[in-house]
């Protein structure tokens, strides 16, 4: 199986309406995140499939699809890797782990890292030493950056809550609008295994969150703590 015949069961499955829609949505305007992005107009569920049956594609391949100018196309890579690694044995996650991260730059919009990052580097750093999220972390790539914390909701999912603590500590005056979605997303799922613990923070920094991060991190709580926090 080639990158041009996954790309061409890709086609089979777009539509016009999300072709001209997916460009909007993923801000591929001049000057916006997704500059120069291209799509075919296919559903995530239906590149999950594709995935499924190409799951068995040599590194060589995946390579190339995710050099592809197509969104759809690395996120079908992304979605083989994530396939794979579930089954895969000690060494085989290894060099799954270690590829991703050599490729970090065509992992390049919010949905990419979110439907791989968690279930590749975060599953694979469980029980491992997590100093390449702070390395990820302190890169200039935003989707080094944002692989850093979304990774930490496989370990959130163990109620292990050290490191979004600690990265969005870190990360805390990042300019960017899609990092304070990301570090407020994990941040709400923390408080979901330790509500007490996301209050500490959120008591240290919450005047100095960016609104959008503070936001996403109490949509839990009650309109009367979100009152309290939203407060200047």
């Amino acid at each position: 199986m080639t990158v041009k015949n996954i790309q061409n069961e890709l086609e089979l499955c777009s539509s016009s309406e999300k072709k001209n829609f997916l460009p909007y949505f993923f801000k591929t305007g001049k000057g916006q995140y997704g500059e120069g992005d291209k799509f075919l107009g296919v559903v995530v569920p239906d590149t999950r499939k594709i995935a499924k049956k190409n799951k068995d594609l040599p590194f060589s391949e995946i390579r190339a699809l995710l050099r592809s100018e197509y969104h759809e196309c690395r996120l079908c890579a992304l979605l083989i890797l994530v396939e794979r690694f579930k089954k895969a044995n000690e060494k085989d996650r290894s060099d799954i782990f270690e590829f991703y991260l050599n490729n970090t730059t065509r992992i390049n919009n919010w949905d990419l890292v979110d439907l791989s990052a968690k279930d590749i580097v975060g599953e694979y750093l469980v029980d491992k030493d997590r100093a390449v999220l702070y390395r990820l972390a302190d890169s200039d790539l935003l989707w080094d950056q944002r692989i850093a914390v979304v990774s930490t909701f496989a370990f959130i999912r163990r109620g292990d809550l050290d490191d979004i603590f600690v990265l969005s500590e870190k990360l805390l005056h990042h300019k960017h609008d899609l990092m304070h979605k990301a570090m407020g997303w994990m941040l709400r799922e923390a408080g979901k295994k330790n509500k007490n613990r996301l209050c500490s923070f959120l008591d240290l920094y919450h005047k100095k969150m960016p609104r959008t991060m503070l936001r996403y991190s109490i949509e839990k709580f009650t309109e009367e703590e979100r009152t309290f926090y939203m407060k200047k």
